[in-house]
Formats: structure tokens, sequence, C-alpha cells
């Protein structure tokens, strides 16, 4: 008997279940570790529940309007962005600087390349207790204020901490960027007698704009999460000089027991993680042209 000639529909049908069978595992994985948490967190923010207790009482926006109008979040929040641009703008800067140098024809630069980009790959636990001795106002290497201790030094010490921890993934990544540019453009723009700086401003800088899309999101996403750090030198302190975000979200879920205003904190900051990298992605894609 000669074998049905199977049709295109059918052929489109059994792709498509092939597909659904290959794609089911990943998207329950993603929906059990990554959506249904969300989902169960902002269900917890409109609760109010110590985590003892059986089930949770519903509170409905009660933890967002007192949140919301807490002087001690106003804080927080400020803290927060002041941490997360001092270190997202220090990463990028420095990053780049690092990048043109590591890219020099000189002796030596793959060393000065791995040691650069060693403190990303170091714990932020062992991380801490290095920049403890360095910081330490009796016998560290930066003698001076009580850094940790003193509430107008503690914010400074650990933006200097973290950039020192991620200004090497950054140099890496952009000189990746600088080695992947196409050398032609600069040989032109110097026969055409344009300066270093010319040719950085107007060539060299534009056409790095992909990856520095992509330092601004992850570094932004990175610093909001920041919290083994602080966790092992400050603890949040002196006083709320160095709670960010994140240690309140701690503070409030491990420490207080409070689960809902903990919930409450983790859906605001992923609300405003959220905006802030969606409107990073509209204004980029205007100004971003990938080759």
């Amino acid at each position: 008997m000669r074998e049905k000639s199977v049709g295109p529909q059918s052929r489109r049908r059994r792709e498509y279940w092939l597909f659904a069978a290959l794609v089911a595992p990943n998207l329950l994985v993603i929906a059990v570790f990554a959506y249904w948490p969300i989902v169960y967190n902002a269900f917890l923010s409109l609760t109010d529940w110590n985590m003892i207790a059986a089930r949770p009482a519903f509170v409905g926006l009660a933890n967002y309007a007192r949140t919301l109008t807490d002087p001690a979040f106003h804080r927080t929040l400020w803290v927060t962005v002041v941490f997360t641009g001092l270190i997202v703008a220090g990463s990028l800067v420095i990053g780049l600087a690092l990048a043109f140098l590591f890219n020099l024809p000189l002796k030596g630069r793959n060393a000065v390349r791995t040691v650069a980009f060693a403190p990303h790959v170091l714990s932020g636990a062992a991380v801490a207790t290095i920049w403890l001795f360095i910081f330490d106002p009796g016998y560290g290497l930066l003698r001076g204020p009580d850094w940790m201790n003193n509430s107008d030094w503690a914010l400074p010490g650990l933006v200097i901490v973290y950039l020192w921890k991620n200004a090497g993934f950054a140099a890496l990544i952009y000189l990746a960027g600088l080695q992947g540019l196409p050398k032609e453009l600069d040989e032109a723009a110097v026969m055409d007698g344009a300066s270093t700086w010319r040719r950085f401003h107007a060539i060299k800088l534009p056409l790095l704009a992909p990856i520095t899309f992509f330092l601004l999101i992850t570094t932004v996403i990175g610093t909001f999460q920041a919290f083994d750090v602080i966790a092992v030198m400050t603890g949040g302190g002196p006083g709320d000089a160095t709670t960010t975000l994140s240690w309140s979200i701690y503070n409030e879920g491990f420490q207080a027991f409070n689960a809902g205003r903990a919930a409450t904190l983790s859906i605001i900051m992923f609300v405003i993680l959220l905006v802030v990298t969606t409107v990073q992605a509209r204004v980029m894609e205007r100004r971003v042209h990938y080759r």
C-alpha cells in the first residue's frame, strides 16, 4: 500500500507539538522559579505575616501606604539612588579608561588584565574582609577617618569597595569591544588629521554604545541588589547611612520578621528596576546602533 502523503498543515502541526514538547520543561522551570515567586511576593505584600502564624492576614494596600509615607523609606531610597548612581558612573568611566590602557601594546598587559579582573570573581565577603583591614583607622593602609563607623564616610567607603570589585569587569568588556572595532575607521581619521580626543568622541565612543548599554543595565540591577559587602562591612549603619533597599528588605524579613513589609519593599524595588530598565532601553535604542 502507498503511504499517505503528509500535508503542509499536518507537518506544521507536528512541528508545533515538537516545539511545545521541547520548550515546555524550560517554561515550567522559569514559571516555578522566576514568575511564581514574584506573584507570591506580590500577594505577601498585601498581608501582615510574621512567618510564624499559620496564615497571613490580608491588609490590602496598608503596607504600601505605610512604606511610601515613611521618612525612613525615603532616606533608604535616597541612599540607594546615590549609591547606585556613583557606582554606575564610576564603573563605566574607570572601566573605559582601564580598557584603553589595557589595549596599549605594553609588556605584561595580560598579567595586569588578570589582576584587574580578579576582584570581580572574589566573593563579596572576602572583598569586604580585605577592605575592613584597609580602612582600619589604627593599622590600615588608608589611615584617617574611621570609615565604617562614621556616617559621613561609610557610604563613600562602600562605593570605593564596589568600584574596586566591579571596574575590572567593565574594563574587560570594554576591552573586548575596543579590539573588535574596525581599525580602518581610526586609520582614516588619523590620515584626516583628527586628534586623539576627536577619534575617541566621534568614532570609538559611538561604536561602543551597545557595550555601554549592556554595562549600564547590568550594573544598575547588580548595584540595587548589593548585599554581601554591606552585610560584612557596615550592616546598614552607622545608623541608616548605608541602608539600601536590599538591606532594608533583609532587615524587615529576617530580623523584624515582617514578611508583608519585606515583600512590599521587594515589589517596590522590582517596579523601580523595571521602570529604569524600560526607560534605558527606550532611550538607548534611539542612540545605540549595532554594526
